[in-house]
């Protein structure tokens, strides 16, 4: 489907571009958000008599965002989680978590919707978040996940606190692994030492039957 972007679409094209993407994506996404129209003959007239004052809301929307891109510029957002002795979380920090902390201790009106993240973290520990305020406004924000205050201070001081943990379960996972793998050869040469024993006593017993079969001839 050829449609008019009414907004800059990331990997797509800015205000005014007529682009052809896929009918589900226009259809679900793009044209019930309010951010691209049908490229027909009738929106294309429309779109450029309204060009003008289209771009004046997209304008004044950036202002907007910057202004709020400001407030949370370089920004370490601490969320205090339960986790296990090696840092995972009991449960998981995701991107609606992430927008109501930011509008709690900002005053923003963040969508999660606006909150990138590739998949809910489930580690304590630093990341880096970003966080689109408009199309052509991005910022990003450092989350730090700890579980209590004295911890996320180690750790926006640098101090590294799950590294020595998944060291150590590095190391115990390879000791598991190690003798998982011994008990397996063993378990091996045993059965193969059993079938060997079965196989002699299965001879002996020919042999000895055969012994008889010759006595009673």
């Amino acid at each position: 489907m050829k449609i008019i972007l009414l907004e800059r679409i990331e990997k797509l094209g800015n205000l005014g571009d007529v682009v052809t993407v896929k009918d589900g994506y226009a259809r679900n996404y793009l044209l019930p958000q309010g951010k691209a129209l049908r490229a027909t003959p009738a929106n294309m007239e429309r779109f450029e008599r309204e060009r003008e004052e289209i771009e004046k809301r997209n304008a004044e929307a950036r202002a907007v965002a910057e202004q709020q891109a400001e407030k949370i510029r370089g920004a370490q957002l601490v969320m205090i989680r339960a986790a296990g002795e090696t840092g995972h979380l009991y449960g998981s920090v995701t991107t609606r978590d992430i927008a109501n902390a930011l509008n709690e201790e900002y005053g923003l009106e963040v969508q999660r919707s606006q909150v990138q993240l590739d998949k809910p973290i489930k580690l304590i520990g630093l990341q880096d978040v970003k966080v689109r305020l408009h199309p052509e406004v991005v910022e990003t924000i450092t989350l730090n996940v700890a579980r209590n205050e004295e911890e996320a201070e180690l750790q926006a001081q640098g101090e590294i606190l799950i590294g020595e943990r998944e060291e150590a379960s590095d190391v115990v996972d390879e000791v598991l692994a190690q003798l998982e793998e011994e008990e397996a050869v063993e378990a091996a040469d045993g059965e193969a030492a059993d079938g060997e024993a079965a196989d002699a006593a299965a001879g002996e017993e020919a042999s000895a039957a055969s012994g008889e079969e010759q006595k009673a001839g």
